[in-house]
């Protein structure tokens, strides 16, 4: 097979079903990552390794600007310090999937 051959069987334009797939691929993952940082706030000590510290210093890094805000609104219920239950994750979560709703929807 030529390369001329390889490249006119590509696909050279995308639907919007595939950009709609695509974006609703990337709300998951996202929905994901905030589950993982949900789960890991769980565990008081981590044991110290490059690679896992990397990546929950990925998983924080990538969403806590977006939990800061629903944080910023509502305090954790319980009292301060470890004992304090964190709604935000919760509201964040369901104001997530009510966005991926509306931008998949107007797409597709």
């Amino acid at each position: 097979m030529s390369a001329l051959a390889a490249v006119a069987a590509l696909p050279l334009a995308l639907d919007k079903n595939d950009i709609a797939n695509y974006v609703s691929a990337l709300f998951i993952v996202y929905t994901i990552l905030i589950l993982l940082n949900i789960l890991t706030s769980f565990v008081p000590r981590m044991p110290y390794s490059p690679w896992l510290r990397a990546v929950l210093d990925f998983i924080t890094e990538t969403t806590d600007p977006y939990l800061n805000i629903f944080r910023r609104i509502m305090r954790p219920i319980g009292g301060s310090g470890g004992f304090a239950f964190d709604l935000s994750p919760i509201v964040a979560l369901i104001v997530l999937g009510i966005a991926e709703g509306i931008v998949v929807g107007a797409l597709s």
